[in-house]
């Protein structure tokens, strides 16, 4: 095989960031996140128009970097390390594991105020609302929907376009976290970041859903009956695609997702997603243990379409292979 940076990349950067978990100083998806802020400070207007050209001016700065190493040599070791670098700086799989884990053994030792004190570390809901089977239901929730966004779709956009795609997806993603949920100030300058997010995690919270039914078995569920369970409740959820994700890790659980909740003092009522009980404390570590073996068989996975990619692409007689997802993948995350 003569193109391995590219699946050796996605691969190690998935083992770095269960290694070490997300850089502790100089975060690059922090910095981005200071520099859209900055933007935004400079150039709101609730208008749409002002909100694309926002939303196109954070996927262009996070491409840029990527597409000018692009001009390392293909088959280099320093492609490979690149494209591990980016993947480790845009996967959360570690500190999301780590966040639900410790609201987890808060709540199971009845520790309500520190498992509240914590939940804003993993999702935006109003954590002084919610009571023990509330804070258990958010976190479930929140593990299932952030393993698509802070792993699977990262390196499904990797496999597409490489470095530019694993960047390109965490800027579209950090975006509409910032600017694109339903408020005065966003409904409008937030729609274009909201719509690309749509559009980027589409096919990645499909898969999420096939993988964690293949892998429900780790938790005591059964693959068919997961499978079962997303097709009759994933497309209830508002999100066009978290309800995937959500309605999966209910049916490998054996939960009852969905129901009252309360995102910044507004209230609103998700459909049901399942069939079995409500979630509880201990359901944390099973979410956990589901999460991290979704993980594992989307790297898995990645490396090996990153491997087969590079296969199809060689040419039968003489020439230069085609990069993986080159500059045609750029436009469908801009």
């Amino acid at each position: 095989m003569r193109e391995w940076p590219l699946a050796a990349g996605l691969a190690g950067g998935v083992s770095i960031d269960a290694l070490l978990g997300d850089p502790r100083r100089a975060h690059p998806v922090a910095a981005f996140g200071r520099a859209m802020t900055a933007l935004e400070r400079a150039a709101y207007a609730d208008r749409r128009l002002r909100g694309t050209v926002f939303a196109a001016s954070g996927v262009a700065l996070a491409v840029a970097p990527a597409l000018a190493a692009a001009r390392l040599p293909r088959r280099s070791a320093a492609t490979a390390a690149l494209t591990a670098l980016a993947t480790w700086a845009v996967s959360g799989a570690r500190s999301l594991c780590a966040e639900a884990t410790r609201i987890g053994s808060a709540l199971e030792s009845g520790d309500l105020d520190r498992a509240r004190g914590l939940l804003p570390n993993l999702c935006g809901r109003d954590p002084a609302r919610l009571d023990i089977p509330g804070l258990s239901r958010a976190v479930v929730e929140s593990v299932a929907e952030n393993t698509s966004d802070g792993l699977v779709a990262p390196l499904t956009w990797g496999v597409l376009v490489g470095p530019a795609g694993l960047t390109g997806y965490r800027a579209v993603n950090t975006m509409d976290a910032m600017v694109g949920h339903h408020s005065p100030r966003y409904e409008r300058f937030g729609w274009a970041s909201a719509r690309l997010d749509d559009v980027a995690n589409w096919a990645p919270a499909r898969l999420t859903a096939l993988l964690t039914a293949a892998c429900a078995p780790v938790v005591g569920g059964r693959p068919a009956a997961t499978w079962r369970i997303v097709l009759q409740y994933g497309r209830h959820h508002p999100s066009p695609n978290a309800g995937w994700c959500e309605a999966a890790f209910a049916g490998a659980l054996g939960l009852r997702l969905g129901g009252q909740l309360s995102y910044a003092g507004r209230s609103e009522r998700r459909p049901v997603l399942g069939n079995g009980r409500p979630p509880g404390p201990a359901d944390i570590a099973r979410a956990v243990r589901l999460c991290r073996a979704v993980t594992a068989a989307a790297a898995f996975c990645a490396a090996s379409a990153a491997l087969a990619s590079s296969a199809a692409s060689a040419p039968r007689s003489g020439g230069g292979l085609v990069e993986p997802g080159k500059l045609v993948g750029i436009s469908a995350v801009s």
